[in-house]
């Protein structure tokens, strides 16, 4: 019998945890990094090469597939999983954060967010019902609730009424998604802690969303611009008050180092754009850190992108070959650059989830750390 959703921790080693999600689609195996899938597909890559790199959960966005193709439309053509090919979990976001990114115009009331499409100016309202019922067309595997994200460096007061609206939509979400009929007896819901960087304010958040009840838990409003020592202090407490037996997930992270500190303050899941955008610009991540494959130095070197790694690209080409690809802006320069990318990610959460199932995560860490940040 698959489980509609059932989170176990396998091991822990200080506060990083390994362990599986079972759902539905399939097992999603923690810590897990999620490809990030904006418009129905993650970009320069099909959904067997995603998969084969490891990822067992990618990410679609909900403001993005809302404007273009339109929810209504993925439903009637089968779902996001039969339209875009992929046939495990999804989780969507809420379209919150797009909202206050992209929209240039948009009004902010208890009802929702009223705005302007950055494609054709379009008029549209995101609530926590529409978001629910977006994200249930799509046949989102893990859904998110719809909430506020606000910009780095709000006062207190503003951060403390941004807070209180998102727990008021948390509930609205919650409601909304129990009423979805077949798809909530399928799908997830996950909650959203906000808060700033107040400790207080934190904990105010958690309780609440724990006082409504999900099946997993964000760290929602950090990597917003406020530094990785910010985000580090602020995830010393904000999952220490979330949930133990529920995913903590942290949004929109990251740089792998960034993988690294979130996972050794207790983070199960990630998702971010910084593999897949990185690498059609031309920097590719290494054991040894970060490298841009366009600079000269790489014109004539006949060596893989990085030597410890095990993808097809550096089996098959040299950093010659695809720095000459990216310099020309050749079209399989961007799917190279994209597979070695994820793959690199998919082998370090690999790594952690070995690390921490030895209990051998903290000279895991310090390794990586001399090795990646030279440190």
């Amino acid at each position: 019998m698959k489980s509609r959703f059932q989170f176990s921790i396998s091991a822990t080693s200080g506060k990083a945890r390994t362990g599986t999600i079972q759902m539905m689609r399939g097992e999603i195996r923690t810590p897990a990094f999620m490809p990030v899938g904006t418009a129905a597909t993650v970009k320069a890559m099909r959904p067997a090469e995603v998969r084969a790199t490891g990822a067992d959960i990618i990410l679609g966005n909900t403001y993005h597939l809302m404007l273009r193709p339109g929810a209504e439309r993925v439903a009637r053509l089968g779902g996001l999983h039969k339209f875009s090919g992929w046939d495990r979990p999804i989780l969507t976001d809420s379209g919150g954060y797009q909202v206050m990114s992209l929209s240039a115009l948009r009004k902010i009331t208890e009802e929702g967010v009223a705005f302007s499409s950055h494609l054709d100016g379009s008029k549209h309202m995101l609530s926590p019902e529409r978001s629910m019922e977006i994200q249930r067309l799509l046949g989102s595997d893990i859904v998110m609730a719809f909430d506020e994200c606000p910009a780095n460096g709000v006062s207190r007061d503003e951060a403390i009424k941004s807070m209180e609206l998102s727990m008021r939509w948390a509930k609205r979400s919650r409601d909304a998604f129990d009423a979805g009929g077949e798809h909530a007896g399928v799908a997830a819901l996950f909650g959203i802690q906000q808060g700033s960087l107040d400790e207080e304010l934190r904990k105010r958040s958690a309780d609440a969303l724990i006082d409504i009840g999900f099946d997993g838990y964000a760290v929602g409003g950090l990597a917003v611009g406020e530094g990785q020592e910010a985000m580090f202090a602020c995830l010393d407490y904000a999952p220490d008050q979330l949930p133990a037996d529920r995913p903590r997930y942290l949004m929109g992270v990251g740089k792998p180092d960034d993988l690294v500190g979130a996972v050794e303050r207790g983070i199960d899941m990630f998702d971010c754009v910084l593999p897949t955008r990185s690498g059609r610009n031309g920097q590719a991540f290494t054991h040894s850190g970060p490298i841009n494959i366009r600079n000269a130095k790489f014109a004539e070197d006949q060596g893989p992108i990085d030597d410890r790694c095990t993808c097809p690209v550096c089996a098959t080409w040299t950093r010659a070959y695809v720095h000459h690809l990216i310099r020309s802006g050749e079209i399989l320069g961007a799917m190279l650059m994209t597979q070695h990318n994820l793959h690199y990610y998919q082998m370090l959460m690999a790594d952690m989830r070995g690390a921490i199932a030895e209990d051998r995560f903290a000279a895991f860490a310090s390794d990586f750390r001399r090795d990646y940040l030279g440190s």
